[in-house]
């Protein structure tokens, strides 16, 4: 009887948790107060959303009786409504920090998942913390969740004797659904109870499950509502005061506009007027020794918001709108550059993107450059002319997604940049794809790329492809699967890629822990490899086997280490910065090891140490990187990071002969060197409350590069000393960034900026090893520039203003 009894336990409880929860919704004539009180009577008559569960740590466990959290939903023409009583027997351990949007810190938080297609493919998700501040994301299983995209909504949050309550307005226009006249729309509701790091939501989210957005409940009632008439405008002027020691100081005015229009259910059209940019972040620049470019994270808000569907195959790299140009130009000996650009100004930039009901995905981006030139002067005459390095430039980006089954998708994406008159022109295609089982237990995905590019020097193509099947579900899970990218591939210009010319095979396997055990919250230990081969000759490019493990502790301090072991010398091909040539790496081992303590608590760090051995004399590298943080209160906090990392006799490339060299044609040089990189950051915050923010950050950098003997690179790879070298080839980089800002969001969706910004960089080829002296150095007037500026953007929706005309 007791075995009856336990089965029918488990067959209610596996029923209740695979069955998608319902919740009846009611249309309301009169006005909700959001203030945080859910006091309207309306709210006590629609049914209550609850019996919350675990999603992490203890993923099923149901919330206690005294955390039990009760969620009420409401709608009229204009918007829906969220009522959220999050019950807590000690509402005074309720962590509340005070941050800017998007970033709770160490704060409470509940959120609604919305899906007004109800075809689990995307979330809108919309949260507010208990310190009464916003964060919203689109969220899709192939990307995960975008907190780059915003919408304008409003929200209140009070902490009461009993927890705390949420109230919530979502306008129609910052979702998406059908125009039918009787919807159902896909929800779920989520709330974090930081102290306890326990996250709950209503309709269980099954992590032996790998997907996320299919998971939700659904709302029911909701009928005869319109879309909106989605038309937004954002206008916004700056005012910039620049000065430093070689120019007197000026001040400059720009203004411009940013159109967000909602073609219709499902489109959506985003133009940039007038662009001004003078307030993104700074770049994180280091010394690169690699033959690869520096690769720059996207700090503007325009090509960084909304854009998953761009994602898609990876082709698109949006740093290549308005980054350097594309040709430096060609100098006589008694010529110098006196003017050159490091940026290239845009005209303006559109976007069109979004999805329709039968999962189709479309987007389309447009961006307009100038002309760009540099000035040289003749050393002699004096004279001066200008050399065009950027032509007018036209960059397109098309993206079709076709989404089936819930879980699959199949995309063809391209990229094209066109360049006015005699210079560069180039096309990506690429067909993309994402398969997963029913059940989303296995999963293959892959692409075919095909790019063509046509200059001055004539005509390439070539493609580059991928193919990979994995195990997506339950404890163990695995993947395997190889590349291959033909020696003319080439999307770089609005892509990245850094090598070429290779197949390559990984190989993937891992285990995890689903519900928390006597030691740990989560566990997770994977072993993979990864070899390539360098396409003509075969010869081995690179290999490697990792094993990692990754924990989360009782007490939340996470703890991670690694081994990274290679087994065989490798051939490398993109060091000597030759076509055909290549030098040979040694065999090496390494590890790592992470501690992050729970930021919960007031003081909290991080540490990470890193070591590495190459089998040759005395060739090692190790650092470490430790970042303590303090919390003084919910208003202020502090972070403070600092990264050390060195290389002993480390192997490269420091210069090259031409074939016209009398002494040594064609001879490719390498140091044996000692590379040095210190990194100092400082991010600071005061917060008055959730929408008035002043925030510091601030970076020193340091890096040089110590030559002491130079090789010849030999045809079989190996090296052999140069002793007739004596140019000074050492490099040292110092860099210096400060920004400290004042953020006033007045009104939803505009924003009050006030920005100081300082910044100075110095390189050459002396090192001193003086590190105090370096950095006071670098803070003189003579190296500094500075900028002061104020922008003030305004959200206008159409929809409010439009009885005003």
């Amino acid at each position: 009887m007791k075995k009856y009894y336990f089965f029918c336990f488990l067959l209610f409880s596996t029923l209740m948790y695979s069955q998608k929860k319902s919740l009846q919704t009611k249309f309301i004539t009169e006005k909700i107060s959001l203030d945080g009180k859910l006091d309207e009577a309306i709210w006590q008559s629609v049914p209550i959303a609850t019996d919350f569960v675990m999603f992490q740590p203890d993923n099923g466990k149901a919330i206690p009786e005294n955390k039990r959290t009760e969620v009420r939903v409401l709608y009229d023409n204009e918007a829906i409504y969220i009522g959220a009583l999050m019950y807590d027997d000690e509402p005074s351990k309720i962590l509340r920090e005070i941050n800017k949007r998007d970033n709770f810190g160490a704060a409470d938080f509940f959120g609604v998942f919305i899906n007004g297609y109800n075809d689990g493919q995307q979330n809108f998700q919309f949260f507010v913390n208990a310190a009464d501040g916003q964060a919203d994301c689109l969220a899709t299983d192939s990307n995960g969740e975008d907190y780059s995209w915003d919408a304008v909504w409003d929200s209140k949050a009070l902490i009461t004797s009993f927890g705390w309550v949420v109230e919530m307005r979502i306008p129609y226009s910052a979702l998406r659904f059908s125009s039918e006249s009787k919807q159902t729309w896909g929800v779920n509701f989520f709330r974090e109870i930081r102290r306890d790091r326990q996250k709950y939501s209503w309709n269980l989210i099954d992590n032996k499950i790998g997907t996320f957005t299919q998971q939700n409940g659904t709302v029911d009632g909701i009928e005869n509502i319109k879309t909106p008439t989605r038309l937004f405008f954002l206008p916004y002027a700056s005012f910039y005061t620049y000065a430093n020691a070689y120019q007197k100081t000026y001040g400059e005015l720009k203004g411009g506009l940013d159109i967000k229009y909602g073609i219709n259910d499902a489109f959506t059209l985003d133009a940039m007027l007038i662009p001004d940019f003078g307030q993104t972040k700074y770049d994180d620049r280091i010394l690169n020794l690699s033959p690869f470019e520096q690769q720059f994270n996207e700090n503007r808000a325009f090509f960084t918001e909304g854009t998953d569907l761009f994602s898609k195959g990876n082709l698109f790299y949006s740093r290549r709108i308005g980054g350097p140009p594309s040709y430096s130009p060609e100098i006589k000996t008694n010529e110098e550059i006196i003017e050159k650009a490091t940026t290239v100004d845009l005209y303006n930039a559109t976007k069109i993107s979004g999805r329709t009901k039968g999962g189709l995905g479309i987007g389309y981006l447009n961006a307009v450059t100038q002309k760009t030139y540099a000035t040289i002067k003749d050393t002699i005459t004096q004279e001066t002319r200008r050399v065009l390095v950027e032509p007018l430039t036209n960059y397109n980006v098309l993206v079709f997604d076709q989404r089936f089954h819930k879980n699959s998708s199949a995309s063809f994406v391209n990229t094209n940049v066109t360049r006015n008159g005699s210079f560069r022109d180039a096309n990506v295609s690429a067909l993309v794809w994402d398969l997963n089982t029913a059940k989303n237990t296995y999963n293959l995905s892959g692409n075919f790329e095909y790019s063509y590019v046509n200059d001055l020097e004539g005509k390439k193509d070539g493609i580059n492809t991928t193919l990979n099947f994995a195990e997506t579900s339950g404890k163990y899970r695995s993947n395997f699967g190889g590349n291959l990218v033909t020696k003319d591939f080439d999307n770089n210009d609005l892509g990245i890629i850094f090598e070429t010319n290779y197949y390559s095979f990984n190989g993937f396997t891992s285990y995890r822990i689903l519900n928390p055990t006597k030691l740990f919250n989560s566990f997770n230990t994977n072993i993979n490899g990864y070899t390539q081969f360098q396409k003509e000759t075969g010869k081995v490019q690179d290999d490697q086997i990792n094993w990692n493990v990754n924990t989360t502790t009782k007490k939340n301090n996470y703890i991670g280490f690694g081994l990274q072991y290679r087994p065989v010398e490798i051939y490398n091909y993109y060091e000597p910065r030759t076509e055909g040539r290549y030098s040979i790496d040694p065999t090496r081992f390494g590890g790592w090891f992470s501690l992050s303590t729970d930021y919960n608590k007031k003081f909290a760090f991080d540490f990470n140490p890193s070591f590495a051995v190459l089998n040759e004399t005395k060739r090692r590298s190790y650092g470490f990187y430790l970042s303590p943080r303090y919390r003084f209160n919910d208003h202020v906090a502090l972070n403070y990071e600092f990264n050390f990392f060195r290389q002993n006799n480390n192997k490269g490339y420091v210069d090259s002969s031409s074939q016209n060299d009398a002494l040594a044609p064609n001879t490719i040089i390498y140091a044996n060197r000692n590379v040095v990189n210190y990194t100092n950051n400082i991010n600071g915050k005061y917060s008055l409350n959730s929408k008035m923010n002043f925030d510091l950050s601030a970076r020193y950098y340091w890096s040089y590069t110590e030559n002491k003997d130079f090789y010849k690179l030999e045809d079989n790879g190996r090296l052999s000393p140069y002793v007739g070298y004596t140019d000074n080839k050492n490099q040292n980089l110092i860099t210096w960034n400060l920004d400290l800002s004042y953020n006033w969001w007045f009104a939803p969706g505009s924003q009050l900026t006030i920005l100081y910004r300082s910044n100075a960089a110095k390189y050459d080829n002396l090192i001193k090893k003086d590190f105090g002296n370096n950095y006071t150095g670098m803070l003189n007037n003579e190296d500094l520039s500075h900028v002061i500026s104020i922008s003030v953007k305004y959200f206008i929706d159409y929809n409010q203003v439009k009885n005003v005309f």
